[in-house]
C-alpha cells in the first residue's frame, strides 16, 4: 500500500531513520509503516547512497541544500535561529555541528550573536530553568501520555494527544484530535501501536479518559491496555511533575509549535503537527541527551500490537470471579464493588500475608485489595 500522500517525505525520513539503529528489524518497520520490504530496502539504498534528497520521487528535481556552500557562520547561526526561534545556543551549535560545518563557535557565542542581532528576550531567558528526571533503561519501558490543553481550530477545537518515549524522548504519537473521548484515544493509539509495537508501562494522569471512573483509577480505555499487555501508572493526583518529561515536551510544544496552528482546520494542524514531529524526532538537538536528537537513542519495540485482544488467562490457585454490569463480585457469599470499566472482564482474588485482606488482580496488574473482615474495598 501507499504512503500517506500528506507526510510522504515525513514518512520516509523517520523510517530510514529508524531502519539505520542498530538491531533494527526491518520487516516490522515496513509492517509498521503499511509498506512492502521491496519499497522498505528501495527507500534505504536511496538513503544510503545520496541522503535525504534519495528520498525525494524520480522526476522532481531536488532543492538545493542551503549548507551544501556555507555561508558565514553568522549567517548560519541566525538561519537556524529563524527556522526554530525558540533553541538557544547549545542546540543551534548542535544542529550546525550535525549539518557538517566546521569550527562552530562556542554556545556562548552563538548567543552573544542572537543577542547582537535582537533574537532573545532578555526576560524570557530569565524564564528557562533546568529540568532533572529519572530515565527508563531502555526504550519502550515506559511511554508518557496526556493531553496539552485545547485551542480554538478553525472547524471545532484541538485536543494535542503526545506520547512520548521516556528513555529516547521519542515522539511517537502527537495527534490533532477533535475530542478527549476513549474512542478517540483508542483510534490513535492503535495506530501508533502499530507502527512502533507496544511499551512495557504507560505513565499517565488521573482525568479522563484514563481515569476518575466513580473515583477509581481504571476505565474502559486503561482496561483495554491492560488486556493488551500494558501495566498502566497514575500520577499522583495533583503532581503533573510525576509526567515530567512530557510536560516538559508539552513546553517545549507550546513555544515551537502550536503558538503557529491558531484557527487552522484539524486537518491542516495535523499536517503541521506532524512535519515538526519529525524535526523533533530527528534534527532538534535534546540538552537532556547531551544534544544527541531522540532518533539516535530509540528503536522500535520487539512486543506487536496484537489485532485481537489476547485470552485473559490466570494461575491454578487463583479464584477467579467474572464482574457483573454494576461493577460487582461475588465471593464466600460476600458482594465487593470494582469498577464499572471491568464489566464482563474476569478477575482473580489472591489472599495476601495480611489476614482476611485479599489482592485483586486483572491480567498481570493489581488493582485493588478488599478486605474481606470489613466487607469493604481499600
Amino acid at each position: 500500500m501507499p504512503w500517506l500522500q500528506v507526510t510522504l517525505m515525513s514518512q520516509r525520513k523517520e523510517f530510514v531513520k529508524l531502519a539505520m539503529v542498530d538491531g533494527a528489524n526491518l520487516a516490522r518497520l515496513c509492517w509498521g509503516f503499511n509498506i512492502s520490504r521491496k519499497t522498505g530496502y528501495k527507500w534505504l539504498a536511496r538513503y544510503l547512497r545520496e541522503g535525504e534528497a534519495g528520498l525525494r520521487d524520480r522526476g522532481r528535481r531536488p532543492r538545493g541544500s542551503p549548507w551544501v556552500t556555507p555561508p558565514v557562520l553568522e549567517e548560519a547561526v541566525l538561519g537556524v535561529r529563524e527556522a526554530h526561534p525558540a533553541w538557544g545556543g547549545r542546540k543551534i551549535r548542535a544542529r550546525l555541528q550535525a549539518l557538517g560545518f566546521e569550527a562552530v563557535p562556542a554556545a556562548s557565542t552563538i548567543t552573544a550573536i542572537l543577542h547582537r542581532h535582537g533574537r532573545i528576550d532578555p526576560e524570557e531567558s530569565v524564564k528557562h530553568k533546568a529540568w532533572r528526571r529519572f530515565e527508563a533503561r531502555a526504550p519502550n519501558d515506559l511511554w508518557q501520555m496526556d493531553f496539552k490543553g485545547h485551542f480554538a481550530a478553525g472547524d471545532g477545537r484541538c485536543h494535542p494527544l503526545t506520547v512520548l518515549d521516556d528513555h529516547s524522548r521519542y515522539a511517537l504519537g502527537l495527534e490533532a484530535c477533535d475530542n478527549e473521548q476513549t474512542g478517540t484515544v483508542k483510534e490513535r493509539l492503535t495506530r501508533i501501536f502499530r507502527r512502533y509495537g507496544l511499551p512495557r508501562e504507560l505513565l499517565v494522569d488521573n482525568g479522563s479518559p484514563w481515569g476518575l471512573d466513580g473515583g477509581h483509577p481504571y476505565t474502559s480505555l486503561t482496561v483495554w491496555l491492560l488486556r493488551l499487555g500494558l501495566r498502566v501508572i497514575h500520577s499522583r493526583p495533583y503532581h503533573p511533575q510525576t509526567l515530567g518529561k512530557d510536560e516538559r515536551f508539552h513546553r517545549t510544544l507550546g513555544s515551537e509549535l502550536l503558538k503557529y496552528c491558531q484557527d487552522l482546520p484539524l486537518a491542516r494542524c495535523q499536517q503541521r503537527f506532524d512535519d515538526w514531529r519529525l524535526i523533533y524526532n530527528l534534527e532538534r538537538p535534546h540538552e537532556a541527551l547531551e544534544m544527541a536528537v531522540p532518533a539516535s537513542r530509540y528503536r522500535v519495540s520487539s512486543r506487536s500490537f496484537p489485532e485481537r485482544l489476547p485470552p485473559v488467562e490466570y494461575g491454578p490457585g487463583d479464584a477467579v470471579r467474572k464482574v457483573q454490569s454494576e461493577g460487582w463480585i461475588s465471593f464466600r457469599g460476600r458482594e465487593f464493588r470494582l469498577s464499572k470499566a471491568f464489566r464482563g472482564e474476569c478477575v482473580a482474588l489472591r489472599p495476601t500475608s495480611s489476614d482476611g485482606i485479599w489482592e485483586v488482580v486483572f491480567c498481570d496488574q493489581k488493582i485493588t485489595q478488599i478486605d474481606f473482615k470489613n466487607k469493604k474495598r481499600l
